[in-house]
């Protein structure tokens, strides 16, 4: 998933919503938004890759919920271990975040952000193996933890919050649809289907050709002639 606003206890009468982006490969094999268990019974509820068999976010009727992005860098990275199986292994653990940031070994995957909550406890953190401050260098892979307070965030391809154009845009059409229940839905779903992108002035520099920060810059990505774009758009709400 390649672009996500959050907002936690930012509103009373709602908790939790999320809006988000999912961006791949378009041959990549994957199932839509379903219930389906993990390997030790745990109930899912979330799409799921099924090249790898993780998800890039999903959430249990117990309350644990958790997301994913990548962290763009230069090249294609390739971990051990596919990224989407953190957010399942966070759906099917019992330990707090800091007992499941032990467990995990920074290098085994490629850059990523990983937030992940529990809506019971009203715990929230935020995990990545990439440098806040320099996400997109190549520097030793290094497990980073901070909670997350309550209010609206963003997240896309560098650090939590890192105010890119498409992220600024998603977030403000989040803040709207907490003010606004009635055109909620409809605020959010012109927000994430929307294609227009930033000019070059904004872009980020994450070291990939300016081309494909063009066109990797606007909140809906479509890039058929890559065989790549958004995949899905996903809203959550409690």
């Amino acid at each position: 998933m390649c672009l996500i606003a959050f907002a936690i206890d930012a509103h009373a009468d709602c908790p939790l919503l999320v809006a988000a982006n999912r961006d791949e490969y378009l041959a990549r094999p994957a199932a839509g938004l379903q219930r389906w268990r993990l390997d030790d019974g745990t109930e899912v509820i979330g799409g799921r890759d099924l090249r790898e068999g993780g998800t890039w976010m999903g959430i249990t009727p117990g309350g644990r919920v958790a997301w994913l992005t990548n962290v763009r860098r230069a090249g294609l990275e390739q971990g051990a271990r596919s990224r989407g199986e953190l957010v399942a292994r966070w759906l099917g653990a019992a330990s707090d975040a800091e007992g499941f940031a032990a467990d995990i070994d920074a290098g085994d995957y490629g850059g990523f952000n990983l937030v992940v909550g529990d809506l019971r406890q009203r715990r929230w953190h935020w995990l990545s193996n990439c440098d806040p401050t320099r996400p997109h260098e190549a520097t030793p892979a290094r497990l980073h933890l901070a909670p997350v307070p309550p209010g609206l965030h963003t997240l896309s391809n560098a650090s939590l919050n890192t105010p890119w154009p498409k992220a600024r845009r998603l977030a403000q059409a989040l803040e709207q649809a907490l003010e606004d229940h009635a055109r909620a839905e409809a605020l959010l779903a012109d927000a994430l289907t929307d294609t227009r992108t930033a000019g070059d002035e904004e872009l980020p520099r994450s070291g990939v050709p300016i081309e494909f920060e063009r066109a990797l810059s606007s909140p809906f990505v479509h890039m058929p002639q890559r065989g790549y774009g958004t995949r899905c758009s996903s809203v959550l709400r409690w």
